[in-house]
């Protein structure tokens, strides 16, 4: 009895004091990194090997954990053409054709490295389960494991510090633990009504040698909508949000 006793108190010392609740932690992640419901303006720049550039400008718009849309305001070329993604489907719709087409997370309506889940991105615990958890120094490391197979990326690594509970670095991976690409999320300003969050999100990959893409937010702020404005007969009239 005694020898049982010594053992139970031996496994109270060696267990944890705490242990860190990673799906907690990573909605606090989403939370500080845009509210729940909001408007922001972006702008995307690719950056080509030769250090030629093509960027674009977006107005954004989001309701919830899986309802995105996004309005193209600059080059000419592209102004008008508008995006929306509910959950796992995602659309396109250009003027001159008149209808919304299907597109896919994979793809890019922008090129570069940025794919169509980088620019319509939902919250991170939508998407993810966390499978581990860790503090490294000032920071926590994420591990997620995608909850679907329609999810652009198997596996992420998330980086977090501490203070903010804001990303730092985010590994996006395949099943295999390939790294596909890494985003890097810099200059951490406020945009006013409680947002402080990095206005800089920068991304290369080694499947493309050489080339970058940046996006910046310009504007962020918090704003709700209708569930209307989420659907594919409002996507030829988000300009009038603006």
């Amino acid at each position: 009895m005694f020898k049982a006793l010594m053992v139970f108190l031996s496994l109270l010392v060696a267990a944890p004091l705490y242990a860190l609740d990673g799906t907690a932690l990573l909605k606090q992640v989403d939370r500080n990194l845009s509210p729940d419901s909001y408007e922001s303006y972006r702008k995307l720049i690719n950056v080509e090997p030769d250090g030629r550039k093509k960027e674009f400008t977006l107005f954004t718009v989001k309701k919830g954990v899986d309802k995105v849309a996004s309005l193209f305001i600059a080059p000419a070329s592209e102004k008008g053409r508008s995006t929306l993604r509910l959950g796992d489907n995602m659309w396109l719709y250009i003027p001159n054709v008149g209808k919304p087409v299907r597109i896919t997370s994979l793809q890019s309506v922008v090129g570069g490295v940025f794919n169509n889940a980088d620019i319509l991105q939902l919250d991170y615990a939508a998407e993810y389960d966390v499978e581990k958890v860790e503090e490294k120094g000032n920071e926590y490391l994420l591990q997620l494991k995608a909850k679907t197979k329609t999810v652009a990326y198997d596996r992420l690594k998330i980086w977090a510090d501490k203070k903010n509970v804001l990303p730092t670095k985010i590994e996006c991976l395949t099943e295999a633990n390939m790294l596909i690409k890494t985003l890097y999320f810099k200059d951490v300003k406020s945009f006013g009504g409680g947002i402080t969050r990095p206005a800089v999100i920068e991304t290369d990959s080694p499947l493309y040698k050489g080339y970058k893409s940046v996006m910046i937010f310009a504007g962020l702020k918090k704003r709700d909508y209708k569930d209307e404005v989420f659907t594919l007969t409002f996507m030829s009239n988000i300009e009038s949000l603006r």
